[in-house]
């Protein structure tokens, strides 16, 4: 994308790398992005991706609601979760270049292009709030049951995109990162159940504890609204055999889901995404 920018002007951007990092150059300055991190493109803001490892593959979840933002805590308190002070945003960086660059703009469902005669990073410096941002997910504070019964999973809540219904978000963003667990007289794997959530779940290292078999980092698993789904057969029978008057480590993972109450609707093009977001990370990629 040397020559190329793009901005949506539909949504923002939650970019997950899974394998290859990620230079970000933004009209707001620069952030590399490398797996186990996550970054946030705002809707409008212009950028371009490069790739420092020469390749990169990951997911992209285009938030058409409310911005996301940090859940409350409630009971928790103050401290858990995900931590403001561990979300970075970059320092002002511009190009002084004048090249033609080919601008592309998501807009309405389609993709739009218009030709440039200077680099649209050309901001020398800023100030405001509506700017992209990263964060490292290994920084992300567990909570847990320290008694029995398996907890739902907000508590793995990182970032939400509210709604006007209390408790139904647009999107959830939720991580399952290395954790103890300690439940006594539990199974402690996700239990089997269905909601109202559509849930689309991708691995970005490691393996998932609630699938032991064929679900592949960089792979990824879609439960629409009401159909039920849980652990797979391999995981409910090792964990129904589990000591559970002992704790035990959940390691070498990091998996996350976006759930929505959105129905999501696969198709040919690419299995998971929509068009709009196949077709937005072949811009992405420079494809």
């Amino acid at each position: 994308m040397t020559t190329r920018a793009f901005y949506d002007a539909d949504g923002e951007l939650l970019i997950v790398p899974q394998q290859g990092g990620l230079t970000l150059v933004t009209e707001l300055g620069r952030m590399l992005v490398a797996p186990l991190e996550i970054a946030v493109i705002p809707r409008g803001v212009r950028f371009r991706v490069e790739l420092p490892d020469g390749v990169a593959r990951g997911y992209v979840c285009e938030n058409f609601g409310a911005a996301f933002r940090l859940p409350d805590l409630g009971p928790i308190g103050s401290d858990g979760l995900a931590c403001q002070r561990d979300f970075q945003t970059p320092v002002a960086w511009y190009e002084d270049r004048d090249e033609p660059c080919e601008l592309i703009a998501k807009f309405g469902g389609a993709l739009w292009a218009a030709r440039m005669e200077h680099s649209p990073f050309d901001v020398v410096a800023w100030r405001g709030n509506h700017v992209p941002y990263k964060y490292d997910l290994r920084r992300f504070n567990t909570i847990g049951s320290v008694s029995f019964d398996h907890p739902d999973p907000s508590i793995f809540l990182v970032l939400q995109s509210i709604t006007d219904t209390p408790g139904v978000d647009s999107i959830d963003f939720v991580i399952f990162p290395p954790r103890w667990l300690a439940m006594e007289h539990t199974f402690r794997p996700p239990w089997f159940h269905r909601n109202v959530a559509s849930e689309f779940m991708g691995l970005i290292h490691g393996v998932y504890d609630a699938k032991a078999e064929g679900f592949l980092p960089g792979g990824a698993s879609l439960h629409n609204c009401m159909s039920g789904h849980g652990p797979d057969a391999a995981t409910f029978e090792r964990a129904s055999r589990e000591d559970t008057t002992r704790p035990a480590r959940i390691a070498d993972t990091m998996a996350f889901m976006f759930e929505t109450r959105s129905i999501i609707r696969p198709n040919a093009l690419c299995a998971g995404f929509t068009v709009a977001a196949a077709r937005l990370w072949r811009v992405l990629a420079g494809g």
